[in-house]
């Protein structure tokens, strides 16, 4: 498969946004660019609409819904932001949303998109196939499926926070991106590629979820079994094939780290930068405080991707 996506796509998406997803800040930290020995600039789109970059795919994708499909309603699966933001988009669109949520999800997103207005069906990931569900379910009440990053709208919303990220900081020589399905990682290396071409996209997993660096080093997209991970957000076994073909031609690498060193970043920012972010949204911070990755003397750009994370279980993280 090949797809035509391009950085005007990304450009297109914003506009589309504009007035409905916020303009997230850019920060920084003098303590953890003495400890990275870089100059690093967060996308703190924790603060997002729904608490996720989540908001901009699902918005741009509702957004070019004909009235047909408006009338239908749209269908997701997602283990909780996706959820929420498909959830959110389509109440502000006046449509109806049905989400499939993995019954172990979260219990702060599953509370979320359903107040958001989202129909929430249960299902369990270790023994049910959530795409097979989702394909049935749309098809049986005629919804429009938005997976939550195998899909073209969805990539080129995502990229729309690196886009900003890069109009507000300047030239960087690195961005470290957090990678689950890869929508945000295939967006920000689309907006890269139109306003940064020199910068190297990295994608960031969790250990224990590679699949990503498995599939960028063996040129095919690799499944895995669910990953075993305090990063709910990327507990994916398998990249998109949207996203993997802009991965495969525009990401430099793809590294890992490990849920100990997700926990060390997330007291980072609660303790220093006065933020909740969850374990999911630490994962490029994480690869720039362990020295994952080579940064030093760089200009770096972190994408934290969330802050959708239940407090019980942020203490119980950060107090261990």
């Amino acid at each position: 498969m090949t797809t035509s996506l391009q950085y005007s796509d990304v450009e297109q998406a914003a506009a589309r946004i504009e007035g409905a997803a916020h303009r997230t800040p850019v920060l920084t930290s003098t303590t953890f660019d003495a400890r990275a020995n870089a100059n690093v600039f967060f996308k703190c789109e924790n603060v997002q609409r729904m608490g996720a970059f989540k908001f901009r795919g699902a918005y741009n994708a509702i957004a070019r819904f004909t009235d047909a499909q408006r009338a239908a309603g749209v269908l997701t699966f997602s283990s909780g932001n996706h959820a929420q933001a498909i959830a959110l988009s389509a109440r502000l669109a006046g449509i109806r949303a049905t989400i499939i949520m993995p019954k172990d999800a979260p219990a702060l997103k599953v509370q979320a998109t359903k107040e958001y207005g989202g129909e929430v069906i249960f299902y369990d990931r270790y023994t049910e196939n959530r795409e097979e569900i989702g394909r049935r379910l749309a098809e049986e009440r005629g919804m429009t499926l938005i997976p939550p990053y195998d899909h073209p709208d969805v990539i080129c919303g995502q990229g729309t926070a690196a886009k900003e990220l890069f109009e507000n900081a300047g030239p960087l020589d690195v961005l470290l991106v957090p990678l689950g399905g890869g929508g945000l990682l295939a967006g920000s290396a689309l907006a890269a590629s139109g306003l940064a071409p020199d910068c190297k996209v990295i994608g960031v997993e969790p250990e224990a979820g590679n699949d990503g660096q498995q599939s960028l080093r063996k040129g095919e997209i690799v499944h895995i079994g669910v990953p075993d991970t305090i990063a709910d957000g990327a507990m994916v076994t398998h990249i998109g094939t949207h996203n993997f073909e802009v991965i495969r031609r525009r990401v430099d690498d793809i590294v890992t780290v490990s849920d100990a060193q997700l926990v060390e970043t997330m007291k980072f920012f609660a303790e220093r930068m006065k933020m909740v972010v969850e374990p999911t949204g630490c994962l490029g911070a994480a690869a720039a405080l362990h020295g994952v990755t080579q940064v030093a003397g760089k200009r770096v750009g972190v994408l934290i991707s969330g802050g959708n994370v239940d407090l019980s279980r942020f203490a119980q993280l950060v107090g261990a």
